[in-house]
């Protein structure tokens, strides 16, 4: 399929999402992001780019963290790899095929040292003042890329795939509105949250409603 330290301006709470996940989405619409618990994807198609923030959450931003995705466990970190805290996590431009949305998800690092990062960042919907998780995570597609040292400002990106969850039996999907996307960097286990609008399957539908693939150097498209 296409499509980690809560560290959102305030971290509101931190949870283990794997290092990638599965679930089913929908491309979403851009607003500026904020480092949360949680949050999910949404499904129309923007070319705007959303960003994360490092702005405070307030207690009605507060998003719980997300369980892990069962029989996935998080990769063991290096004492190099790019932190939560350290980057900058942006939605691109999107490009539309066969009912999918794909849009690259962003990581700039804007810390202070080079970092490296690798392989699947975990993806996930969310939705309410709690934060709650919508759905299955994203599902990885593909196999692990190699290490990618970032420099301060560089970017590395993975492609994330958003279905038109619209094509889903309703009464499996259970159609549901998402703030946005909980993202866990690979390999860490604090999330940020990044803002799109969207709709998303509460329930479980017969394909990944989110998929992503493995982090590669560049921005994606922007």
């Amino acid at each position: 399929m296409h499509l980690k330290k809560i560290h959102l301006g305030v971290v509101v709470a931190t949870g283990v999402l794997l290092a990638g996940c599965s679930g089913p989405v929908a491309g979403g619409s851009s607003g500026p992001s904020t480092q949360l618990a949680g949050t999910t994807g949404s499904e129309s198609n923007t070319s705007s780019t959303t960003e994360s923030s490092s702005a405070p959450v307030t207690s009605s931003q507060s998003l719980q963290p997300a369980s892990n995705e069962p029989g996935v466990a998080v990769e063991p970190a290096t004492s190099s790899d790019c932190k939560a805290g350290e980057l900058r996590l942006a939605l691109g431009r999107g490009d539309g095929a066969a009912g999918t949305t794909y849009r690259p998800l962003q990581f700039t690092n804007v810390g202070g040292r080079n970092c490296t990062i690798q392989g699947f960042p975990g993806v996930s919907y969310v939705a309410g003042d709690d934060g709650h998780q919508v759905g299955p995570a994203a599902f990885r597609e593909g196999t692990k890329g190699g290490v990618i040292t970032l420099a301060p400002g560089q970017t590395a990106s993975a492609t994330v795939g958003f279905v038109q969850v619209r094509n889903y039996d309703p009464a499996v999907c259970r159609p549901t509105s998402v703030r946005g996307l909980r993202v866990y960097p690979p390999h860490d286990t604090a999330a940020v949250f990044v803002p799109t609008d969207g709709t998303g399957c509460a329930g479980t539908p017969p394909g990944n409603q989110l998929t992503v693939r493995t982090t590669q150097t560049g921005t994606g498209g922007s």
